[in-house]
């Protein structure tokens, strides 16, 4: 068995803590802008990190001036920004309208090479029958809502939490089924079925080979499990991952919530008119 073979074999978890495993040392932010900003490139999370959590994916709200602040910071920075995001770039792109960014959706399961560009989905739609079973289990369930995207299917408990382990071990069995495609992975009181041998990392590598992106340090900021592969990856390429304060990163992270990532990008940007 190869070893990518033998990570599909294993839980989604157990897979994002080798990755955090890894030496992965704690980077000031400030450190990063008394560097040379002009050449970095910048890998950002939207919920929990530039979004502040909502009840409902759908409830989430977007602050005044971000989408402006992120085209200004990706114009300063000649392009190098792209957001890794576990939703689906469309819905993304409904969010901070009317600028469609570089970025990976689905966690990576989806990509989009250059501003405005086409989506391309990397991975096939998940089985039309997994997702009929998900959504009858989910219907027995009151407070827990399902979000088909595709490639994948994120399933909320935050509504619910009591109803958690249940819910995970229902959706561990129907993932079982699939054990060499698809994976398990567990995020913010949700738990997503998404391609196995892709991540936010994997994302995060193919766009370093990108003309804007090339022989620039990368850094990644995210909150969750999700972001894991990412942020090991940013490191592992001679970059920074940043962390958020949320339920994954509780002591130790670099930003104590979006709103810290925010001014920070706000720093950033000023930065980069010099």
């Amino acid at each position: 068995m190869t070893d990518r073979a033998a990570a599909r074999k294993q839980p989604a978890e157990m897979v994002f803590a080798e990755e955090s495993a890894a030496e992965f040392p704690a980077v000031s932010p400030d450190s990063i802008l008394d560097g040379d900003v002009h050449n970095i490139a910048l890998f950002l999370d939207c919920d929990g990190t530039l979004l502040d959590i909502a009840p409902t994916p759908g409830e989430v709200r977007v602050p005044a001036g971000l989408v402006e602040l992120l085209k200004r910071i990706s114009d300063g920075l000649g392009g190098a920004l792209a957001l890794l995001t576990g939703r689906q770039l469309a819905e993304i792109d409904m969010l901070l309208t009317p600028i469609e960014f570089i970025g990976a959706g689905v966690h990576g399961a989806e990509l989009r090479m250059y501003p405005g560009g086409s989506i391309t989905r990397i991975t096939n739609t998940l089985p039309a029958a997994l997702i009929d079973d998900v959504m009858h289990h989910v219907q027995k369930l009151p407070g827990i809502i399902a979000e088909p995207k595709g490639p994948g299917i994120a399933v909320h408990y935050r509504l619910a939490p009591h109803l958690a382990p249940s819910l995970e071990a229902e959706l561990r069995t129907l993932v079982a089924r699939h054990a060499d495609d698809l994976v398990l992975c567990p995020g913010r009181q949700l738990f997503e079925i998404i391609p196995a041998g892709h991540s936010k990392g994997t994302a995060l590598e193919t766009m370093l080979k990108l003309p804007d992106f090339a022989h620039r340090k990368p850094v990644m900021i995210g909150d969750d499990v999700g972001d894991i592969p990412a942020l090991a990856a940013a490191f592992r390429l001679g970059g920074a991952g940043l962390r958020v304060t949320g339920e994954q990163f509780r002591e130790g992270a670099e930003f104590g919530g979006p709103a810290d990532v925010i001014n920070w990008l706000q720093r950033l940007e000023l930065l980069l008119r010099k």
